[in-house]
């Protein structure tokens, strides 16, 4: 069974008849809607149908809603595009017109942009593949030397090398999709360039004021953000390697380090973590990825991924259900090496809670005693994710009553959700039915150990309060 979690961006390549139910059927856990692009009917109408097709096939499946946020994009040139050779002078304007952009000039959206910059700073146009140096700032003008030329045309982003734009991380449209996101009760929302936690803390009080009970994810993507990651983390529910952005910002060469220890950190302090940004391209044309794009999959697995993320390759590209089933296949195999099984996952510290206590002995009772399998009855799928944060090949099967928990976990690396209400069922014969269920899908038999964790008080959350290793086919369990 493939413990990574697979993202897939909706868009265009996805609307084809029959082709969500494939990429379900490949092997999507999350979906993600956008903002960015597509309407707000586009978004709705896929919602729908992704709700029909995975209530068909019993099969819990996320959605994420993609907030734009403070992308920064220059204006429209009056041609469309231009030409800016190497060593020419050109300037961006805050207080140009839209669509009067030519050889010497363009506008830009953030019109605040002039107050962020200073002489000696580097502006890095469409993700660096236009390089200028500013010169000086006078008003609303930048001056600038282009030291990377080449083509350059309408609505590109634009970042400041180093970072320190002062854009807020949540913009006017951003409460406007909040709101419809909220709406069409997505899963998760995910915003985009945080500076710090009290960013994270903001828009989270503006998801409760839109009325949306989803799971908040931090979008990891400016220089800034790792000198407050800790906080960062800490505010988010779980957070993304947004490399595109981030890589501008820092560099290519820091992307892979960084990329590492943000794993690390966001397992360690019980986030999940989702790593996306060209991770298959070439599949948006192809029907094989390269050699490269399947190492960095697998790294990013072996280093302990919750999620991998497709972008154009599932919206955009040609290939939508074979770059799934590509992309599960570099999983599955990553997934063998014995460093992703093994862990040490806060063995030195204290547990905060009775229910973390419970998860974390279990997984190491679980690890020690050979058990097959571990099933945890939740409400909230709280126990479920402290276990995933310990790098096992055990199954986690969740087990609750809650579609919005179902969904919530299918996020979790190594957790799978099961359709189940423990309130209308004896302990005793709950512990039979769970194991029931795994035999009939051919994960025990007779003879396997599985680990069962629950609370005295049925359907409570927070609950977790106790441990029983079962042996299939045994009456009795062993209670700790």
């Amino acid at each position: 069974m493939r413990r990574t979690k697979i993202i897939a961006t909706l868009g265009p390549a996805t609307d084809e008849p029959g082709m969500l139910e494939k990429l379900i059927d490949a092997g999507v856990d999350v979906f993600r809607l956008n903002y960015s692009h597509q309407t707000h009917a586009d978004h709705e109408r896929r919602m729908n149908e992704i709700r029909e097709i995975s209530h068909a096939h019993k099969h819990a499946v996320a959605v994420i809603a993609d907030l734009q946020g403070p992308k920064i994009r220059i204006e429209h040139f009056k041609d469309g595009k231009i030409q800016l050779p190497e060593g020419a002078n050109f300037k961006i304007n805050t207080a140009l017109a839209t669509e009067d952009g030519d050889e010497s000039q363009v506008g830009v959206t953030y019109k605040e942009l002039a107050k962020d910059v200073k002489a000696e700073d580097n502006l890095l146009i469409d993700d660096g593949k236009i390089v200028l140096h500013v010169n000086s700032v006078e008003g609303t003008i930048i001056d600038c030397e282009v030291i990377t030329g080449g083509e350059l045309s309408n609505n590109k982003g634009i970042n400041l090398q180093g970072g320190g734009l002062s854009a807020s991380a949540v913009t006017e449209k951003d409460i406007v999709d909040m709101k419809h996101a909220a709406k069409i009760k997505v899963d998760f929302i995910a915003i985009s360039f945080p500076r710090d936690g009290n960013d994270v803390k903001n828009a989270r009080k503006m998801m409760d004021d839109c009325g949306s009970n989803a799971q908040l994810i931090s979008k990891i993507e400016r220089a800034e953000a790792l000198n407050h990651i800790e906080e960062i983390i800490e505010a988010s529910d779980a957070i993304m390697i947004a490399r595109g952005d981030l890589g501008v910002e820092i560099g290519d060469a820091s992307l892979p380090p960084v990329q590492k220890s943000l794993i690390k950190m966001a397992r360690d302090m019980d986030r999940a973590v989702i790593t996306a940004t060209q991770m298959m391209e070439s599949m948006i044309e192809h029907k094989i990825p390269t050699r490269a794009e399947v190492f960095d999959v697998a790294n990013a697995v072996i280093d302990g991924t919750d999620a991998v993320m497709l972008s154009g390759e599932t919206s955009i590209g040609h290939y939508p259900d074979k770059v799934v089933e590509a992309m599960s296949r570099v999983c599955e195999e990553a997934e063998k090496q014995r460093s992703v099984r093994i862990s040490d996952h806060r063995i030195n510290q204290r547990f905060e809670t009775i229910s973390e206590a419970v998860a974390m002995s279990s997984m190491y009772s679980a690890n020690h005693i050979g058990a097959k399998a571990i099933c945890a009855l939740t409400e909230t799928g709280g126990t479920c994710l402290w276990m995933s944060r310990i790098s096992s090949g055990l199954p986690i099967f969740a087990f609750t009553r809650h579609t919005s928990t179902r969904r919530r976990i299918a996020m979790y690396r190594g957790v799978y959700p099961m359709k189940f209400d423990i309130t209308h069922t004896d302990p005793l014969e709950a512990n039979k039915q769970m194991i029931d269920k795994l035999i009939e899908d051919g994960v025990v038999e007779d003879g396997d150990f599985v680990i069962i964790t629950k609370g005295d008080l049925r359907g409570k959350r927070g609950g977790t309060n106790n441990m029983k290793i079962i042996q299939v086919g045994q009456a009795l369990g062993h209670t700790l």
